[in-house]
């Protein structure tokens, strides 16, 4: 007698109304929120996500890369999230979400213990890129969870990775 197959659980993700889930709101409030992903498909693809500290409508920026590996994909989309985000609101503090763990922790620590610990990344920051404790905060949002600003990154970068 043959096995059947379960079926997959479709799992069904409500997006949250605004680019946060609440429970992520306080920690943003008054900061442009940033969202960065990368996808490997045919190409490499970056997208950032702005929104303004205002409320007004999203500005998204990507860019097809060459595939790398992951992780150095997502750093790069984070990177591209902090230089988009000083050309577009100089001087706005900014709160930047990443799907991606090992790129949160490297931009923190950078932030933490200074741009010289990592000449690596220090390279890539030209200027250091106005990036400072007191106005940038950078955190880890899980990838898929209910953050509609995550979301829209992810489309964006599978769209520029095609």
């Amino acid at each position: 007698m043959a096995r059947r197959k379960k079926k997959k659980a479709v799992r069904v993700i409500h997006l949250s109304a605004g680019p946060l889930p609440a429970r992520f709101s306080a920690a943003a409030a008054g900061r442009c929120l940033a969202f960065s992903d990368a996808s490997r498909q045919q190409h490499g693809g970056l997208a950032v996500v702005l929104y303004p500290a205002d409320g007004s409508a999203a500005k998204v920026v990507t860019r097809s890369v060459a595939v790398e590996g992951s992780n150095e994909l997502e750093l790069r989309a984070a990177l591209l999230a902090l230089e988009q985000a000083a050309v577009h609101f100089p001087g706005v503090p900014l709160a930047l979400f990443s799907d991606n763990q090992d790129a949160v922790l490297r931009l923190n620590r950078a932030l933490t213990l200074g741009l010289n610990q990592d000449p690596g990344l220090a390279a890539r920051l030209p200027g250091a890129s106005g990036i400072s404790a007191v106005d940038t905060i950078i955190r880890w949002i899980p990838g898929h969870s209910s953050c509609r600003g995550n979301a829209e990154a992810d489309h964006h970068a599978r769209q520029a990775a095609i």
